[in-house]
């Protein structure tokens, strides 16, 4: 069955006007243009759609009962194109992001508000899930970008900029450290830590920094989630080590935190995309946004 819209835009404007002429006019072309494009109408449909005679034109009853599922094949059609050229043209559309929970927690919610106070019609969906996962998702186009740390070498994987998010040491308000001129690897291996979990970056980068140092901290604990870190820290447990952009350094005020003067207590940050695909329009226009305000973001990496 040959059946294209101009047929159907055809044969709803005369269905509508009940003129062919008046339908040849608001649909901009000549009349029997029109007629040809009914007549393969009906032809490709195999039923006489519209009764015609020198004064009026009207419905046959197939004709009556095809007109409402013709024109919700066209809305519905019309309502695509439109979402399609809505998104190619970056007005709005959905961009999916899959980002370390730091990131999801800390940063990224006010990056995407100032991005949306210029293109409101543009929504997020942001995952928050551990680096594997952020991996995964980016490698099966599950998400259009994601944010992650550490680093990222895989053939399929696109990493669009990467940054330095530096690490600071968290502790009680009175705590002797807080008198330390500077804070290094040996001064923690002093006291007992709180430590985040080995699955996740933020022990990974500890981890390393600590080996390098030559060095083995004293784990007091492990924790999952950053925020029981903090409240581990709070009880008076340990000290931990956290992300600068992690927001829950700020979230608890009987606690401070401080830099740590060394270069190995850094994370890396990458935000990454799948190689070798066109990237939708709307996911480049934020990933964009996102770079230029990468250095205003992340902390730089200073030794």
């Amino acid at each position: 069955m040959d059946v294209n819209v101009r047929q159907l835009r055809s044969f709803i404007a005369v269905a509508k006007l009940g003129s062919f002429t008046q339908a040849a006019a608001g649909l901009h072309i000549s009349q029997p243009t029109l007629t040809v494009q009914i007549k393969r109408l009906e032809d490709a449909l195999g039923v006489r759609l519209l009764d015609r005679n020198p004064r009026s034109v009207t419905l046959t009853r197939m004709g009556r009962d095809l007109l409402p599922a013709l024109e919700r094949i066209l809305q519905d059609l019309d309502s695509v194109l439109g979402d399609a050229r809505g998104v190619a043209s970056e007005r709005r559309g959905v961009v999916r992001i899959a980002a370390l929970p730091s990131f999801a927690a800390g940063v990224l919610p006010d990056v995407i508000a100032e991005f949306r106070a210029g293109n409101a019609g543009i929504a997020f969906v942001l995952k928050d899930v551990i680096a594997s996962r952020v991996l995964a998702l980016v490698r099966s186009e599950e998400v259009d970008l994601g944010l992650t740390g550490g680093e990222v070498d895989f053939p399929d994987v696109e990493t669009l900029f990467t940054a330095h998010d530096e690490m600071r040491v968290v502790y009680p308000a009175g705590h002797p450290i807080g008198e330390q001129p500077r804070i290094t690897a040996r001064v923690l291996a002093n006291y007992p830590l709180v430590m985040m979990d080995q699955g996740t970056s933020v022990r990974a980068v500890t981890d390393l920094a600590f080996n390098r140092a030559g060095l083995l901290p004293a784990p007091a604990s492990e924790a999952t989630y950053m925020m029981t870190a903090i409240a581990m820290v709070r009880a008076g447990i340990g000290l931990t080590v956290l992300p600068a952009s992690a927001r829950e350094i700020i979230a608890e005020p009987t606690l401070k935190s401080r830099r740590i003067n060394d270069k190995n207590f850094s994370r890396p940050v990458a935000l990454i995309r799948k190689a070798q695909r066109t990237p939708q329009p709307l996911s480049r226009l934020f990933a964009d946004f996102l770079m230029a305000k990468r250095h205003k973001i992340f902390a730089p990496n200073r030794s």
